[in-house]
């Protein structure tokens, strides 16, 4: 059985490059797009706390629209 790569945990990294890849410079341009407090990204991005699975999810299908928009 395969797993849905989309419900993967989100390792620090591929959240920085999905983050840039759409176009938010800053923690907080994150957070305010998606709900969350900068404080939260930041623990994600210093892999303190895991990115929650349908975060990673909705980050991973802005990020698959996109390129497929070009």
């Amino acid at each position: 059985m395969n797993q849905d790569p989309r419900l993967a945990s989100m390792s620090p990294e591929e959240l920085r490059r999905i983050m840039r890849a759409l176009g938010f410079r800053t923690q907080a341009q994150l957070a305010s797009a998606i709900g969350v407090s900068r404080s939260a990204v930041s623990l994600w991005l210093e892999g303190k706390v895991g990115v929650p699975r349908p975060v990673a999810m909705l980050l991973r299908m802005l990020h698959s629209a996109q390129r497929r928009s070009y």
